[in-house]
């Protein structure tokens, strides 16, 4: 079976088509999909025939609430069980310009920081788009409040789960989708350099976050194993390939850490 949500309108078009099915019937059900809905028989301009082709190769549901935290400012932290199983955490944040909504793309994580509660689960599976767009959904169904801008700073890395993420983030800007402007969109990434490149040679306007957490080598290779692999310097220069190529700015990410990373000596 199939997650829906996994599939572009193109790709259910296909599908459509496939199942001797009308292709602007894709339109449709795109459209639900990007609703508050748990199942096909919601979708109420499609025949009962077509209800029961969809049931038949596809699902739509696969996130579950399981709890939730509420801080004083407002922020609401979300568990969510996937289908599988396993458990993710999504965040809605409310500032002056909306809401914004911090989502998972793994379940675990491999890239082994030390300061980073996901590191402590280990690595389990990466979501799919389908997945990461649920998320959104359920925290719009959840609160009833409209997302405006999204992050990808949750659980996992983002550019470890590359060809998801980006079919994601593309799901989420196109019109017929989530609607959210590419702008809306922040990417958050330990330093992979090759992936970073990657991502700006894509020119999709969207935002670029680093977790820097240390300005030297030796200390950032022991907070956050990638360092090892890819150095400050290279982090850097990716980071001017991606300015050049987009013309956007990056936000660097450092958590203070008592007695390690915060002395002037870094800041300098």
């Amino acid at each position: 079976m199939i997650n829906i949500r996994d599939l572009s309108l193109n790709e259910i078009e296909e599908k459509l088509i496939e199942l001797g099915e009308k292709k602007y019937r894709a339109k449709q059900i795109y459209a639900w999909l990007y609703r508050d809905i748990d199942s096909f028989e919601e979708m109420t301009d499609l025949s009962k025939e077509l209800i029961e082709k969809l049931k038949h190769e596809f699902y739509v549901k696969n996130l579950e609430e399981v709890h939730f935290l509420k801080s004083k400012d407002g922020t609401i932290k979300y568990l969510f069980r996937l289908n599988d199983g396993n458990a993710i955490e999504s965040v809605l944040m409310k500032y002056k310009y909306g809401y914004t909504a911090c989502v998972s793309n793994q379940v675990g994580c491999k890239m082994g920081c030390n300061f980073c509660a996901s590191a402590k689960i280990g690595f389990v599976r990466s979501l799919t788009p389908g997945e990461i767009i649920s998320q959104i959904l359920m925290l719009q169904k959840l609160t009833g409040e409209k997302i405006s801008n999204v992050v990808f700073m949750g659980i996992g890395e983002p550019l470890d789960n590359y060809d998801n993420v980006l079919k994601a983030v593309k799901m989420i800007n196109d019109p017929k989708g989530l609607n959210i402007g590419a702008r809306h969109i922040s990417i958050s990434t330990c330093g992979i350099v090759p992936k970073i490149k990657e991502l700006a040679d894509e020119n999709l306007q969207c935002n670029l976050c680093i977790s820097l957490h240390s300005s030297k080598d030796d200390v950032r290779s022991e907070m956050m194993p990638i360092n090892k692999k890819y150095s400050i310097k290279e982090v850097i220069e990716a980071c001017k390939y991606y300015i050049e190529k987009t013309n956007r700015r990056i936000t660097f990410e450092y958590a203070l850490v008592d007695g390690v990373n915060d002395s002037l000596a870094y800041a300098e």
